[in-house]
């Protein structure tokens, strides 16, 4: 029988192994209070937080750690994330709590406001427009 996929963001977060819990706890606890605002739910198997249905930053488990994606994030002045996929996206990775800087991450969290890329719209559009 396999195993269920967490359907909540507690769920997910249990689901974890090692540090993976503390990190993914301290990297919602960091979004929810940068972005009292946004949604926050399972969406393809992670937790994504979103403004007015624009994904907008979630986390996921790969086998370096914990991976942060901001789906705008090759947009923001702050420097560290690395570019991810052929769109906006940028990414950092975190292995343990420690590596959490939240100063920096309350920038990116901050830029994800305010520079966002149209993601809602992209398959109806066929094309990514900006939302600054």
């Amino acid at each position: 029988m396999t195993p269920s996929k967490p359907t909540t963001i507690e769920a997910y977060n249990r689901a974890q192994a090692g540090d993976d819990p503390a990190i993914c706890d301290r990297l919602r606890a960091l979004f929810d209070q940068h972005l009292p605002e946004a949604e926050s739910k399972i969406w393809h198997a992670h937790p994504v937080w979103f403004l007015d249905g624009n994904p907008i930053v979630g986390y996921s488990r790969l086998k370096r750690g914990i991976r942060v994606l901001f789906w705008s994030g090759q947009s923001f002045a702050t420097p560290g994330l690395v570019p991810e996929g052929s769109f906006k996206a940028a990414e950092i990775g975190y292995a343990t709590p420690a590596e959490i800087d939240a100063e920096r991450l309350g920038r990116w969290l901050a830029e994800a406001r305010s520079i966002q890329w149209d993601y809602k719209n992209i398959v109806r559009k066929r094309r990514l427009d900006p939302l600054f």
